[in-house]
């Protein structure tokens, strides 16, 4: 039971004293606008990132690079409405701001990251578009 006790402390020191290498992503002022409308809008309620949010719409962390989708796909929605994504009023700065904002994120990585490494500590090394 002590050696139980000990790897268990061992294990948990070496886990949680690691640094991580993850920087924050730095994003342009546009994209924070968008961002800022995108919870403004609730669009959490229904869209994702990485898997994380509603389960309503599809998954938005790569939908800007997707193949047959980008920018142009993305404003012909925000104000056009379908079945179950309401019908928006945005300004053209308004769009600009959120596809910008989608852009932004699309740059963070993959989304399923089926290239994806675990280590033995538990952390999942991610792979990044920009690095």
């Amino acid at each position: 039971m002590i050696s139980l006790v000990i790897m268990f402390v061992i294990y948990n020191t070496v886990v949680y004293t690691q640094g991580t290498s993850n920087e924050t992503p730095k994003m342009s002022e546009q994209a924070i606008k968008g961002e800022q409308l995108y919870q403004e809008n609730n669009c959490t309620a229904c869209h994702q990132f990485y898997g994380l949010g509603g389960y309503l719409g599809p998954d938005l962390t790569n939908v800007i690079s997707q193949k047959n989708k980008g920018p142009a796909y993305v404003k012909a929605f925000l104000n056009s409405g379908i079945k179950t994504m309401p019908k928006f009023n945005f300004t053209e700065e308004e769009k600009d701001a959120l596809t910008q904002f989608l852009t932004e994120v699309d740059q963070t990585g993959y989304y399923p990251n089926k290239d994806a490494e675990t280590s033995a500590s538990g952390w999942v090394g991610i792979k990044y578009k920009n690095r």
